[in-house]
C-alpha cells in the first residue's frame, strides 16, 4: 500500500526541521562554547548573526509545524485528501525548505513572502475540511 503524498510531506517537513535544528546548533556552538553546552544552561546567551537567525527560524518552524501535521492527519482521517491537500502540503513543505536559507542569510522581504506562502499551504489544508 502506498502512503498518501500528504503524509510523505510530513516526513519531509520533519527532515527540514531536523536540518534546521542541526544547522542552528552548529552555528551557535562558537558563541555558546562547550562549557555552556555540557553545563546546566542556567544563563541565557543571546545569539547574534546567522546563529541567532537560525534559532529564530527554528522557533518559527516549531510554531507552524503542529498546525501542518494536525491538518494533514485530520484531512487524511476525514477522507478529505485531494488536489487541495496535495498542493497545500507541497506548498507548505517547499516554502519551509526555502524559508530556512533565506532567514539564515538574512534575506528580507522575500523571506516574509515565503513564510506567507507556507501559511497559504496550511490554509489550503484547512479549507479542504470545509469544501
Amino acid at each position: 500500500m502506498r502512503m498518501a503524498f500528504e503524509l510523505q510531506m510530513i516526513a519531509v517537513a520533519v527532515a527540514i526541521g531536523i536540518l534546521n535544528l542541526l544547522w542552528a546548533s552548529a552555528a551557535a556552538q562558537p558563541q555558546r562554547g562547550l562549557k555552556w553546552n555540557v553545563g546546566p544552561r542556567d544563563e541565557t546567551i543571546e545569539l547574534t548573526g546567522m546563529a541567532g537567525r537560525l534559532m529564530r527560524a527554528f522557533a518559527n518552524f516549531r510554531e507552524t509545524f503542529p498546525f501542518f501535521v494536525a491538518l494533514v492527519i485530520v484531512d487524511y482521517l476525514g477522507g478529505r485528501l485531494g488536489d487541495l491537500t496535495v498542493y497545500g502540503a507541497a506548498l507548505y513543505v517547499a516554502a519551509r525548505a526555502a524559508y530556512l536559507p533565506l532567514y539564515a542569510f538574512g534575506v528580507p522581504y522575500v523571506r516574509s513572502l515565503v513564510w506567507l506562502a507556507s501559511m497559504v499551504g496550511i490554509l489550503m489544508l484547512l479549507a479542504a475540511l470545509v469544501v
